[in-house]
């Protein structure tokens, strides 16, 4: 099977990778982990003028409607480049939630701005006393007047720093855990009754917790008919941009340690000539390899019954790999591995966020499982 990329597909990696030139090393990266979003907004207004916003988005909506293999490409770039600009979470996840959902009236008056870069949307989905996946939601929406009020706290709200919309899960009916009663809907950032709390993820990134009193919006910021049927189609193609990305950072710090054990001198000899160094430099290079094996199985199930399974499967192993790798790079650089003074920190912190967040590999596994035929 060949796995070569179109020319089309080519072009984007080649974009995706000089962006990350241009903009990015050590320092700069520290630099825009500092900044209140957690990421750097000129960089986030750069990547929608190069059309990396609009790439996830449908063409009928105006973006370049990538599929399963684009997306791939972009994220692995952006995971070898340590990009902090929250793609995944606010356009994979969020916006491409919002878009698909929205009525054409809202749509029109949100999405171009989305795609330019100049507005932003997080997803307030998860719930601090979650215990059943995606289906957990006792945050509560009744109906007032002509609109809505939402009331539940959202604690976990990835990318949510400086978000100027909130697309918020709320229960119309049922009890927290049933699969079915789930609405979406839009909260623009500064809506009376909605009060927000910024805090720090694991790897840097600005998470928010917002607090709904009673918040009100109109019926037209009412998404879709089943929210939590969208969620779960949306987490897929998200599934598969996060396991690109923590792909892309394997391979970074993979590299890096490679190029340390060949200049690192330890009793006489360069590190990377002991036996035992190579045999468990090779073990992680042979988990690089499996990963890919398995992202690529996942993008050729791109449009098939299967494509859920293969994401899932390719999370699973991924998620776990990825951390174990993390762990023995550091081990191999030693106190210094895990500093903010070389990548190999920062790119381990992203890993284990990539792999815990929005849920963890057993969870994928679980999921992998239950598409068995």
């Amino acid at each position: 099977m060949n796995f070569d990329l179109s020319e089309d597909e080519e072009m984007l990696k080649a974009l995706t990778e000089r962006f990350v030139t241009d903009h990015y090393d050590h320092d700069s990266r520290r630099g825009f982990l500092a900044e209140p979003t957690g990421f750097s907004r000129s960089n986030w207004e750069l990547l929608g003028e190069l059309g990396l916003i609009a790439a996830p988005f449908p063409e009928t909506m105006g973006g370049l409607g990538l599929d399963a293999t684009g997306i791939a490409t972009v994220f692995e770039a952006l995971g070898r480049g340590l990009v902090v600009e929250p793609l995944a979470e606010a356009v994979v996840m969020a916006g491409r939630l919002f878009a698909l959902t929205a009525s054409d009236a809202l749509r029109d008056a949100w999405l171009d701005a989305i795609m330019t870069g100049e507005k932003r949307l997080a997803l307030a989905h998860a719930e601090a006393r979650a215990r059943d996946g995606l289906a957990w939601v006792e945050t509560s929406a009744v109906p007032d007047g002509e609109g809505w009020k939402l009331t539940g706290t959202k604690p976990y709200c990835a990318a949510g720093g400086g978000a100027d919309g909130y697309v918020v899960s709320a229960r119309l009916s049922g009890a927290p855990g049933d699969a079915s009663g789930v609405g979406l809907f839009l909260v623009p950032a500064g809506t009376p009754g909605a009060s927000t709390h910024d805090w720090h993820m694991a790897d840097g990134s600005v998470a928010t917790a917002l607090e709904l009193d009673g918040a009100r919006v109109s019926a037209t910021h009412r998404l879709g008919e089943d929210g939590l049927a969208a969620i779960a189609e949306t987490s897929q193609l998200a599934a598969l941009a996060r396991s690109a990305e923590a792909l892309g950072i394997m391979e970074r710090i993979f590299a890096e340690t490679i190029d340390y054990l060949r200049t690192r001198d330890q009793f006489g000899a360069a590190l990377g000539s002991f036996q035992a160094v190579q045999h468990r430099m090779v073990a992680q290079y042979a988990a690089i390899e499996q990963s890919r094996a398995l992202l690529n199985l996942a993008l050729v199930s791109w449009g098939s019954e299967g494509f859920a399974q293969a994401v899932y499967g390719a999370r699973a192993f991924i998620a776990e790999a990825s951390v174990e790798l993390g762990h023995e790079m550091i081990q191999f650089h030693g106190g210094m591995g895990v500093t903010d003074e070389l990548a190999i920190g920062g790119g381990h912190k992203r890993l284990l966020v990539l792999s815990r967040w929005p849920e963890g590999p057993l969870a994928a596994l679980d999921r992998y499982a239950g598409l068995l035929n």
